[in-house]
């Protein structure tokens, strides 16, 4: 059952109560820590990007189209559709032959709502490179086009792709594959459901791969390097995913999902966090992370401080005048 993780106040009284289920597992699956339910299941959503990632290099797509780590990086991201996005995005889709109306994605507006004001704005002509998840797309396209697959039907869960997604996930969360729900994303392709604790697995793997076979083993420090090395593509400007990243001096990744859904891979302490807010709230799960990788003496305090405008999070009226704060209330105890 979910339990309270995030208080918002307003002045004194505490104004709104945000529950969910969070856990920590090491590389073998022990839970480390537990608040709620860590077999909670849910649809990982963007979170599941740097996993679903892995076959863009296990196909040899990544080698053979001579992929940088921005490129990677971008296939792992919920980016914003900044100008540096939209020209690594192009990068990838030249290098392989295609164009923007090959990504099936669908068309919306920057994530970021200073920046989505400003294209509307600017009247800007969007086009599926705009969209969060355009990156991710791209990295399947170019697993197309290196294996010649059929381009119209990438997004078809019977794809091979698709199926090569669904393998990849099953075998580093450790779920079987007939456990694992399909449902479909908000760009159009499948989204998986997973316990909470196998998402931490995932994780904690993806950071910490020496047990992993030579190719998955390869293929996470890959993935690991590109992220760590191009925070900015993750999510953008002032973006959490992209702060907590470049803050932590390349020991960790950190990935936002839809819907509540935050899951971060710690190097060297082997561990991986999965959390999930039952509101569904995105926006409140930057102080639920950071209490965590602090109980966990992931982050120094000169690290900490960095991130300190998410540790609690202001909450402002109209005139930016702070009235209260968005604060995490739970005690982790290891």
């Amino acid at each position: 059952m979910a339990e309270k993780l995030i208080e918002i106040t307003r002045g004194d009284v505490v104004e709104t109560v945000h529950r969910g289920d969070v856990v920590v597992v090491n590389t073998e699956g022990d839970i480390l820590f537990q608040y709620g339910d860590p077999e909670k299941y849910t649809y990982w959503r963007s979170a599941a990007k740097p996993i679903q990632a892995f076959n863009v290099i296990l196909s040899g797509a990544a080698d053979k189209y001579n992929f940088s780590d921005d490129e990677i990086a971008i296939m792992c991201a919920s980016h914003y559709g900044e100008p540096f996005h939209l020209k690594t995005v192009k990068s990838i889709l030249t290098k392989i032959g295609l164009s923007e109306e090959h990504i099936l994605g669908g068309t919306v507006t920057s994530l970021n709502p200073e920046y989505a004001l400003k294209l509307a704005y600017d009247h800007a002509d969007l086009n599926s490179m705009y969209t969060d998840c355009s990156g991710k797309h791209a990295g399947k396209l170019s697993i197309c086009q290196h294996k010649n697959y059929p381009l119209e039907t990438y997004k078809e869960l019977s794809h091979p792709v698709q199926q090569a997604i669904l393998k990849v996930i099953a075998e580093i969360a450790d779920v079987n594959t007939k456990d694992i729900a399909i449902g479909i994303d908000g760009c159009s392709v499948p989204v998986h459901a997973l316990p909470l604790k196998n998402m931490a697995l995932a994780y904690a793997r993806l950071a910490n791969p020496e047990n992993l076979s030579n190719a998955y083993k390869e293929t996470s420090e890959r993935i690991f390097k590109a992220m760590v090395n191009e925070p900015e593509m993750i999510s953008g400007t002032n973006g959490f995913c992209t702060d907590l990243i470049a803050a932590s001096h390349k020991k960790l990744v950190g990935k936002v999902g839809a819907e509540g859904v935050y899951c971060v891979g710690v190097k060297d302490k082997g561990i991986g966090i999965a959390i999930k807010m039952e509101s569904g709230n995105m926006d409140v799960l930057p102080p639920a992370v950071i209490s965590i990788l602090k109980a966990f003496d992931v982050l120094t305090e000169e690290e900490l401080d960095s991130l300190s405008k998410y540790n609690p999070i202001s909450n402002t009226n109209d005139l930016n005048q702070k009235v209260g704060e968005v604060k995490a209330v739970f005690d982790i105890k290891k």
